[in-house]
């Protein structure tokens, strides 16, 4: 019982040390990888390739697949180019299984103890979480270490030998039970190593071990398909996909598992090399048959899973992908993205008041003013998303981001309530009591609306690149448009004491109008607020005009 135990214990070692390896890449390099991989797929090879790369570092072509989800799911990249990249994603974590193979555990104690002073010394910085790597790295060697001892050991109680002796080889229980043991452990790549080390201590046949190969080959795509079963039907697309691809690979690579135990065994030698160039050799003939098949395997696909035509009464969230929440970097570019969708949803209530104003058209200010309960749903919705993004996973950097998403969303959540209250005072005290504004009037709320879309687009830009002059600039535009407030007040005012008809008929509501159009200014140069204090530029209550220059972009 024992030596039982410690085999568990060894097999648990291996799947955390993955886990940590896979968590670890993803944090230090996460956003560079999605970098690599959108800017890779303008052809089917550099796509594989990409996939390759990507998914030998991270070590998990399910990590792979679901950033390359993301990017179907939020147009970026076309789905063909999706399914090469993940046909390379499965060669690269099958080139990694050859490595790991490999009697590599005298590195174990130097990788594990490099890695712990690292992740000590401080776990939030980019040392610490390459620390995290390293230690992940010296727990699967030494997990696999493990594994091989206690093999070594129990294949010699007789009680063992006698179960292993009353084995018969059944390839598709083999698959069944290799692909529920990649579902459970969420790593194909630990369950390949260890079908490879149970092989080689003799405690399964090589022909079993194979079967538990094409079965874990098959579980990491039932994997991803599960991991993403709850995200958008264009997301779904990739795992599906790549799944009819390890279907098909499996159908052709079954017959011949014989035949591989008999030709390649003799020429290779060791059984655990074998397995995991079996593992190899199954990617590579996949990808090299499949490469050209994607675009057919991708309408198969959007035949399978359509994608449903667009709401356009109603505006959803587009971006927040529920599969990136596992990638925080990639979560915070979903919310990110979402709230700039967010942002063109009010600056099209916002260029829509104008309209209703000069036109005094009701419906179009009906259908405004229920655009604003979309801007308020999809606050919610990332505001919620946010919510769901581990905080301990977060740098710095990435810590400050959340917070401007967070900030940026309530601003525009703010703005659409104060477009709505204006929309329903042009209707009560102008539309259907049928005034309308002096000329001088309509010029000068035009002159402040025309103001309010420019320093929205600023604002927008300020949000995305965090650009410190923009938001310098952004800052400056607050104090302008206060004067130009006060200026038209006044304005007004004179008109008055003129006895300007149209003027006295609608007074009220344009003093509340050029009122609410200052306070959305306000709401829109907060966006600089938090890019300044960043930057170091904000006093306690000003903004520090004497170091405006000698600020870097």
């Amino acid at each position: 019982m024992k030596h039982l135990l410690n085999l568990l214990a060894a097999i648990a070692l291996l799947v955390w040390g993955t886990q940590l390896v896979r968590t670890g890449i993803l944090r230090v390099f996460g956003a560079n990888l999605r970098q690599v991989l959108a800017r890779s797929v303008s052809n089917r090879i550099t796509a594989a390739l990409s996939g390759i790369g990507v998914t030998a570092l991270v070590q998990s072509s399910t990590a792979t697949a679901l950033i390359t989800s993301s990017f179907v799911g939020q147009g970026l990249i076309a789905l063909p180019a999706a399914l090469a990249v993940m046909l390379g994603a499965d060669i690269g974590t099958s080139l990694m299984t050859v490595v790991f193979s490999f009697d590599l555990s005298w590195l174990s104690p130097l990788l594990i103890f490099v890695g712990v002073v690292l992740f000590i010394t401080n776990q939030s910085s980019t040392a610490g979480r390459i620390g995290r790597v390293l230690i992940g790295l010296g727990l699967m060697l030494l997990a696999l270490r493990l594994v091989s001892e206690s093999t070594a050991i129990l294949i010699q109680s007789p009680a063992v030998k006698a179960l292993l002796a009353s084995l018969s080889s059944d390839l598709l229980l083999e698959i069944t039970a290799g692909a529920v043991l990649t579902v459970v452990s969420y790593s194909s790549l630990a369950i390949v190593l260890l079908t490879a080390t149970l092989a080689a201590s003799q405690v399964i046949p090589l022909d079993v071990a194979l079967g538990l190969v094409l079965g874990a080959n098959l579980g990491s795509g039932l994997l991803a398909m599960l991991t993403t079963a709850r995200s958008a039907i264009t997301v779904r697309q990739v795992p599906v996909g790549n799944f009819l691809f390890k279907v098909m690979g499996l159908a052709m690579a079954a017959p011949f598992v014989g035949l591989w135990v008999h030709q390649v065994l003799p020429f290779v030698g060791s059984p655990a090399l074998t397995v995991v160039l079996y593992h190899l050799t199954f990617n590579l003939v996949v990808g090299m048959v499949f490469i050209g098949l994607t675009g057919v395997v991708a309408r198969w696909v959007e035949r399978l899973l359509p994608s449903a035509p667009q709401n356009q009464g109603r505006e959803r969230p587009r971006h927040l992908d529920p599969s990136a929440l596992a990638t925080p970097s990639l979560a915070i570019s979903c919310a990110a993205r979402e709230a700039l969708h967010q942002a063109d949803v009010v600056e099209t209530m916002l260029r829509g008041t104008l309209t209703v104003i000069r036109n005094d058209d009701l419906q179009l200010a009906l259908d405004l003013r229920k655009m604003d309960d979309a801007v308020d749903e999809l606050y919610s919705s990332i505001k919620y998303y946010l919510t769901k993004i581990s905080r301990e996973a977060l740098g710095e950097a990435e810590s400050r981001r959340w917070t401007d998403i967070i900030s940026f969303t309530i601003n525009m959540e703010q703005i659409g309530d104060i477009i709505e209250r204006v929309l329903i005072d042009i209707e009560d005290k102008k539309i259907r009591k049928g005034r309308s504004f002096s000329d001088a009037g309509m010029a000068e709320i035009c002159e402040l609306h025309a103001r309010l879309i420019d320093n929205l687009r600023l604002g927008m830009s300020v949000f995305l690149n965090g650009n410190v002059r923009d938001a310098q600039k952004l800052l400056e535009e607050k104090a302008r448009f206060r004067d130009l407030e006060h200026a038209y007040a006044a304005a007004h005012l004179d008109r008055l004491s003129d006895n300007t008809l149209q003027s006295m008929e609608t007074s009220s509501l344009h003093i509340d109008l050029i009122s609410d159009l200052k306070r959305i200014n306000s709401h829109i140069c907060s966006i600089a607020y938090p890019i300044l204090d960043s930057a170091g530029a904000l006093a306690p209550n000003r903004l520090r005009v004497s170091r405006l220059g000698k600020l870097d972009d």
